[in-house]
């Protein structure tokens, strides 16, 4: 985990990303759609491109110096992504193809032998579709119940009085998302994670909006399930993280079989591999866990203390410009409260027809339900804008926001 470290200088971080020099119809790109997937900086295509050029071979499987090396690193980026969280070491980091994947895993691998009438998994209201979905449909071939923490009408949190009420004895699971996607919600893991383990559930938290921009520390938070995605956090797309406890997924039975994650094969049954191989059947991610493992390394040479704190002040300067304007809906906590993303609509003027004038003026945010169709039931809403912020954005980029919005205004008034 990082320590303390200075504030951060984004002008100088953008050098890292070539990306950001493009121009579209005569202006600088303003990248703000972060959420769903950050730039990679040069130091992370370097690692891809040296693994494809210098040592390019299968895992685990050669003993010539291309394999052994290939092995080597492999392994040692799921030594590298268990410090970056805080896990007890690489036999708690399964690599994915991302929170999607991690999610399945483990709703497969843990709920459908464990989870049976009676049985009931509690999320909430602001889930993507990625952990509820996969619950949901997973509660229905088993005959398990799913409950959902309602969120408060004013600020859009988690109504903690309601979470109590809904983890029961009953209860054998609760997944929640740590920083949702579309409200920028902090959400209090660590205390869902006490109710739960007070009624003996275990407690999945979906960290794609997390690990990336804060210190996470998977011990701190005592989750049993942790997952993340490579792809928000500038490292390569087709790359996730499931952490687990140790102990848990020695329990737990395989979802994917086949090469890599068995010890042992006769006709009549298998032996399974050692964590975590157990569980990356298969030719694994290789090249892009190499790369994850290099994005930790420059996460955290930033430090991760230092990115939470830009993020924070960039999402409460967009707050604040966004809630100057009376037509304007932000939702979510308060601007000094949230992560660093703000969902938000203009009055008469609908997400999609937004970002596409945003794009016009070279200002790239994102628009429609963001994987969380319920939760925009529960608003009122079809579709939102959002605008998410990362370590290379400034308040500039954010002023540009404004402007182009203010354009977008004047067009549908």
């Amino acid at each position: 985990m990082s320590q303390q470290s200075e504030p951060l200088n984004a002008e100088a971080l953008r050098e890292d990303f070539p990306i950001l020099e493009r121009e579209f119809n005569g202006s600088q790109l303003v990248y703000l759609d972060n959420a769903a997937t950050t730039q990679t900086p040069e130091q992370v295509v370097e690692a891809i491109v040296d693994y494809y050029r210098e040592y390019n071979a299968n895992v685990h499987r050669g003993i010539h110096q291309l394999s052994q090396e290939a092995s080597i690193a492999y392994e040692e980026a799921h030594d590298r992504v268990a410090e970056f969280i805080g896990a007890d070491g690489r036999e708690e980091i399964v690599f994915t193809k991302n929170t999607t994947e991690a999610a399945n895993l483990v709703a497969y691998a843990w709920g459908l032998n464990e989870l049976g009438p009676g049985d009931e998994v509690v999320l909430t209201e602001m889930e993507h579709h990625s952990t509820l979905v996969t619950w949901q449909q997973i509660a229905k071939r088993t005959g398990a119940e799913c409950k959902y923490i309602p969120i408060t009408d004013d600020e859009h949190r988690l109504d903690m009085a309601a979470a109590r009420e809904l983890i029961t004895d009953d209860t054998a699971m609760v997944a929640a998302v740590h920083v949702s996607n579309a409200l920028g919600t902090i959400n209090p893991v660590a205390e869902l994670a006490d109710i739960a383990h007070d009624h003996g559930a275990y407690v999945f938290v979906d960290a794609a909006q997390s690990v990336p921009n804060r210190p996470v520390d998977v011990r701190e938070i005592d989750a049993d399930f942790l997952a993340f995605s490579g792809h928000k956090m500038c490292g390569p797309t087709g790359i996730g993280v499931l952490y687990g406890k140790r102990r848990i997924l020695e329990e737990m039975e395989p979802h994917h079989y086949g090469g890599e994650m068995i010890l042992k094969v006769t006709f009549e049954d298998s032996k399974w591999n050692e964590l975590p191989w157990k569980y990356e059947a298969g030719t694994p991610l290789i090249c892009q866990g190499i790369a994850l493992a290099t994005a930790c390394d420059y996460l955290d040479s930033i430090g991760m203390d230092a990115i939470e704190r830009h993020e924070a002040d960039l999402a409460a300067y967009a707050y604040d410009r966004l809630t100057e304007q009376n037509d304007v809906d932000v939702y979510g906590p308060p601007g000094d409260d949230r992560g660093g993303l703000v969902g938000f609509n203009v009055d008469g003027v609908h997400a999609h027809d937004l970002s596409s004038i945003l794009n016009d003026h070279a200002v790239a945010i994102r628009a429609g339900d963001h994987c969380t169709q319920p939760l925009h039931d529960v608003l009122g809403v079809s579709a939102s804008a959002r605008a998410s912020f990362y370590l290379y954005n400034t308040r500039d980029e954010i002023d540009r926001l404004v402007e182009a919005v203010d354009d977008a205004r004047q067009l549908f008034s």
